[in-house]
């Protein structure tokens, strides 16, 4: 991939080529481009320069901002799987498959799923199955459904594993009441018992295939079979915190609509083109921002809660908000080959406007990381930073102490003002009405 302005850029091989332009000529891509599940591309004019070894070169849109299936909730897993099978069914009606089925292909415009790999498409191979039915399991359905069945979390698995869940694995979280769900007898007992049985040797599988007829109505019947399956997967977030944290936090009416005020005149000082809202919870103040930014990226460490997010933010059709499940004190690093496959979250576009509210004392206080430390990795962001700092006594930094046993001195606000006056320049402080929770609008130094 090459990037240069608003173009992502890919080089082709001759048989590349040939496949984009059999996709080019359908009517599925032509829909599916205007109608955006598939990212619009377009085959730059041969004459400019070409990689060596190149036979064209083709130029995407460019995505907002990248996100990983390990940063996603359920519902936007189970969007993109669907969007997956969707593409599938619809390139094979015109006499074309896909490659692969990697999570990885999709990515987001807010809470709409976008198709963006175009170079997965080929020409369909009569008495050939779909290649990518084992990835779709391991990547897509397995993940699906331990979180669905089992309560079993998704995220650090695929984060550790760029493969995913293999059959055996999944088959073993999975309990003998299991077998009676939809879809485990068949795309997880089945599939561990024929890879036990040699399934994963090297025979020619598709020789075999061939010779027995195999047709394209089969691969058909199989993502339809898929897509049901998958669209009537669901997970109910367990109650906590911070799913219930809208209707439960102590914030007094006033409080509340004077921290929306000060937010809102904060994001209203300049038109940004990349916000983050750190801790966004139901993401009220980051609604509030995107109101004057081109793109916000809404991250929380509670998967129930992104999950709630997401699916507010589909129902209402938002597609400037992108909806992240992250820990911010073990944020996604660079992963893959020379730590360049998956990138970490900072390298993936920098803010320009950074939300930090109700945030600062779980992460120094919960999550014992020095409140130098956290300045300072503001300061590399090099953001303009609307941040609340609750003082030693406010009701939550109270409780958060207590389980310290007297640890973090410095969490003070006079030592807070100290470290961001050094990476900073405060434009702007105010106290709720409370007297225990403060916000700044501050700008980084030059």
């Amino acid at each position: 991939m090459l990037y240069e302005g608003e173009d992502v850029r890919r080089a082709l091989s001759p048989a590349g080529l040939e496949d984009w332009r059999a996709l080019a000529a359908t009517d599925f891509f032509t829909r599916a481009s205007q109608d955006g599940s598939v990212v619009a591309t377009r085959e730059l004019d041969p004459r400019d320069a070409l990689p060596e070894g190149a036979a064209g070169m083709l130029g995407h849109e460019r995505i907002a901002f990248v996100s990983y299936p390990y940063e996603w909730p359920f519902g936007m897993l189970r969007e993109a799987a669907a969007l997956q099978l969707e593409v599938l069914l619809a390139a094979l009606a015109e006499g074309l498959t896909l490659k692969d089925a990697s999570p990885y292909n999709v990515q987001w415009r807010g809470t709409r799923p976008v198709f963006v790999d175009v170079g997965s498409f080929e020409r369909l191979r009569e008495g050939e199955p779909w290649a990518g039915y084992r990835q779709f399991c391991m990547l897509y359905l397995y993940p699906l459904l331990l979180q669905a069945y089992r309560q079993v979390p998704f995220q650090p698995w695929l984060r550790g594993s760029l493969d995913g869940i293999t059959p055996e694995q999944c088959r073993n979280l999975l309990s003998p009441r299991d077998l009676l769900r939809p879809g485990v007898l068949s795309h997880v007992a089945l599939h561990a018992r024929l890879e036990a049985g040699g399934g994963g040797s090297r025979r020619d599988v598709k020789g075999e295939l061939r010779e027995a007829g195999f047709a394209k109505e089969l691969i058909e019947a199989n993502a339809r079979r898929l897509l049901k399956l998958v669209r009537g997967l669901d997970w109910s977030p367990p109650q906590s915190t911070w799913t219930e944290y809208g209707a439960s936090n102590s914030y007094s009416d006033g409080d509340a609509e004077q921290k929306a005020d000060f937010v809102r005149a904060a994001s209203a000082s300049g038109r940004w083109e990349l916000t983050w809202d750190l801790g966004a919870n139901d993401g009220r103040y980051a609604r509030i921002a995107a109101a004057h930014s081109r793109y916000l990226v809404a991250i929380d460490g509670d998967h129930g809660a992104t999950e709630q997010l997401y699916r507010a933010l589909r129902d209402e059709r938002e597609d400037s908000i992108l909806p992240l499940t992250l820990d911010l004190t073990d944020p996604s690093p660079n992963l893959g080959w020379r730590g360049l496959e998956r990138k970490g979250l900072a390298e993936r576009g920098r803010p320009e406007l950074v939300l930090c509210l109700a945030l600062v004392h779980h992460i120094a206080i919960a999550g014992n990381v020095p409140l130098r430390e956290w300045v300072d990795w503001l300061r590399t962001l090099r953001a303009h930073v609307v941040i609340e700092f609750p003082t030693r006594e406010d009701a939550m930094v109270e409780r958060l102490l207590e389980a310290k046993a007297g640890g973090h001195p410095d969490y003070d606000r006079g030592c807070f003002e100290a470290l961001l006056s050094e990476a900073f320049v405060i434009e702007r402080t105010e106290t709720l009405g409370s007297g225990t929770r403060v916000l700044y609008l501050a700008r980084p130094r030059e």
